[in-house]
């Protein structure tokens, strides 16, 4: 017997990928209003839900452009924080202003990660209003639309869709039936498609190929795969940039597994919570035991007395947590050791995408 959601989904996806096709179809007609900024604007978004490995890819495109005397401002929306109407200013550029629960808890983590190199980040459903902002007040003269692909009021100078290589086609139905947020024919436009977590991929030569079959040719195809940067100790008193993170990856990996037997327990509130767990025994991580809460789940005493008991019952050792669940740990209390896994993306051609993003900025 069928369930009732096998066959309430199908149509809701019908109704919603109209409703998506309606919305691009007034945009190119005119009939709603696109607005260009004063400065460049490089797009990262994806065409699923769900984690793509698209907020390093943000962090290592706003440390490129600042490196280059850009004065960056990353434009999000801060999904899930409360006040989600009001605008956030995360981070000046200087000074972290807001913790998780009022800027988001992605743009907290960027905020933190990227102080050292005076990038802001600012939390608004507004981002036109808030990019003009930025520039009158914090004089920034480069924008990263954080979760843009579906975003189009604004002009974009270089158009980013990520494909997670472990599920790329949200299992081929739009929302809710599937994971889609838009039919794979809109990656027709993007200008480049970067396929993350390639290393995982069962055929990475075929997955290419359908990538650039879906952008008929127009995208440059890259592909990347996430690296453990460090481990450090979850504290509520550190950031990512401060002396600990400072130790070379190998001193690091070494002081927080305590000893190459060490068994873990891993927790996650991500997009991708099987993406995480692959990566961490892929790193040779042993993992007696792992669990998974809802994306941009707000953390609990409650929930991390939980993981305790789990882990007590799995004989672990220790906790590994994201850098996005660490935003929102730092309050509460541990039995066991917490270490957060810093990662960072390796691209299989970095030169081919800096001249994406230098000819971009340049125009």
């Amino acid at each position: 017997m069928l369930r009732p959601s096998s066959l309430i989904l199908p149509p809701l996806g019908f109704l919603y990928g109209a409703a998506m096709q309606t919305r691009l179809a007034l945009y190119r007609r005119g009939l709603l209003t696109i607005h260009q900024l004063d400065a460049p604007v490089i797009s990262v978004g994806n065409i699923t839900v769900g984690g793509t490995g698209k907020t390093p890819l943000v962090e290592w495109l706003a440390r490129k452009l600042a490196s280059e005397g850009r004065r960056v401002c990353i434009l999000t929306r801060g999904y899930g924080r409360a006040g989600a109407s009001r605008r956030v200013v995360v981070s000046d550029g200087k000074t972290v202003l807001a913790n998780a629960r009022e800027g988001g808890d992605e743009p907290r983590m960027l905020a933190e990660m990227l102080l050292d190199s005076s990038v802001a980040v600012v939390s608004d459903a507004n981002r036109v209003a808030a990019a003009r902002w930025s520039s009158t007040n914090l004089g920034s003269d480069a924008f990263i639309l954080d979760d843009g692909f579906q975003h189009l009021r604004i002009v974009r100078n270089l158009d980013i869709v990520t494909l997670d290589a472990t599920n790329p086609w949200g299992g081929a139905h739009l929302l809710p039936h599937g994971r889609l947020r838009e039919s794979l024919e809109q990656l027709a436009r993007a200008d480049l498609i970067i396929i993350t977590r390639a290393d995982l991929a069962h055929d990475i030569d075929a997955l290419r190929g359908e990538a650039q079959r879906l952008s008929d040719g127009r995208a440059a195809i890259l592909t990347s795969r996430l690296k453990t940067l460090r481990l450090r100790r979850l504290d509520s008193q550190t950031t990512r940039r401060n002396e600990q993170s400072q130790l070379n990856e190998q001193e690091s990996a070494t002081n927080a597994q305590e000893s190459p037997t060490t068994i873990f327990m891993a927790f996650c509130a991500v997009g991708n919570p099987g993406g995480f767990f692959a990566h961490l025994r892929r790193d040779g991580y042993v993992l007696s035991h792992t669990r998974s809460f809802s994306d941009h789940h707000a953390y609990r005493q409650v929930d991390v007395d939980a993981l305790a008991r789990e882990a007590a019952a799995h004989e672990a050792q220790a906790f590994l947590t994201t850098a996005k669940d660490a935003v929102k740990l730092g309050s509460l209390s541990f039995a066991l050791p917490c270490y957060v896994v810093d990662v960072g993306l390796v691209f299989d051609d970095e030169e081919m995408l800096l001249a994406h993003v230098r000819r971009a900025i340049a125009r």
